[in-house]
């Protein structure tokens, strides 16, 4: 009885917060502060319509800001992480064991603590507080992560595959795109998944990189809807759960693939 008793209780920490977003969202503002727990009676849709009927448009603004910089990180990062997982995979040289190292230390690197070098950089190529430059930051950031999963999974892929392709005349470039890639979906749907919702959730990169005035992601867009003396709660909740709905479809969209990719990186090798 340990265990399940165990597991209940570590499902209930993780129910709270979400059951207190969700109540919350459909109860009128003024009953939210007084007692944020109880059920919503009667359920309102008023916070949801104030939320997408701002007149400063701010969710839509900040809708279409996280979706082009995190399906441009992704989809950038994808590519390189697997054109140059699958090299370190298949190369024998010495000096790819150095790049492995190189990876690995930006892996252990907090983004924060090179957060203000990357800034200055920014700045010297016009970069700073544009939509390309934290799209930039984020492929540079995240590439070690993804090369990592690509390069485990790629080692379980027959070398021999590859070999029959070269001899029936293929190029290396066509290779990999056309016989290694497709066999790749379990490993690529874990990049996505993982970088996708970090990206999304990030909210430090986007408020620094972006500034305060420039732009606004999902995140940043929540901060900036709470006045420094008031806030409208439900529009605050509701700006929550919207946020939550589009990596939420995302994730479920890719969940068969994502176990495989996992345990395909993680046991290769």
């Amino acid at each position: 009885m340990t265990r399940p008793a165990v597991a209940v209780a570590v499902s209930a920490v993780f129910f709270v917060p979400l059951y207190l977003v969700l109540a919350n969202v459909f109860k009128r503002g003024d009953l939210i502060a007084g007692d944020p727990a109880s059920l919503p009676l009667p359920p309102t849709l008023a916070n949801i319509h104030a939320v997408l009927t701002r007149p400063d448009g701010l969710f839509w603004v900040s809708l279409t800001n996280s979706v082009v910089v995190t399906l441009s990180s992704i989809l950038v990062l994808t590519v390189l992480s697997a054109m140059l997982g699958h090299y370190l995979a298949r190369s024998g040289k010495r000096w790819t064991k150095v790049l492995t190292l190189v990876l690995l230390a930006g892996l252990m690197i907090p983004p924060q603590v090179i957060l203000i070098p990357i800034t200055d950089v920014l700045r010297v190529t016009h970069l700073m507080a544009t939509l390309p430059g934290l799209i930039l930051f984020n492929v540079g950031y995240y590439v070690p992560f993804g090369v990592f999963v690509f390069s485990g999974f790629i080692r379980g892929v027959p070398v021999e595959l590859e070999e029959a392709a070269l001899l029936d005349g293929a190029s290396r470039l066509q290779v990999f795109w056309r016989v290694v890639f497709p066999l790749l979906r379990p490993a690529t749907a874990s990049v996505l998944i993982f970088l996708g919702v970090w990206i999304w959730n990030d909210f430090i990169d986007p408020l620094i990189i972006l500034g305060p005035s420039q732009g606004t992601t999902i995140t940043t867009g929540i901060y900036r809807s709470i006045g420094q003396y008031q806030a409208d709660l439900g529009s605050v909740f509701a700006l929550m759960f919207l946020a939550t709905l589009p990596v939420l479809i995302f994730y479920l969209a890719l969940q068969k693939q994502f176990v495989k990719g996992l345990t395909g990186g993680a046991t290769k090798g």
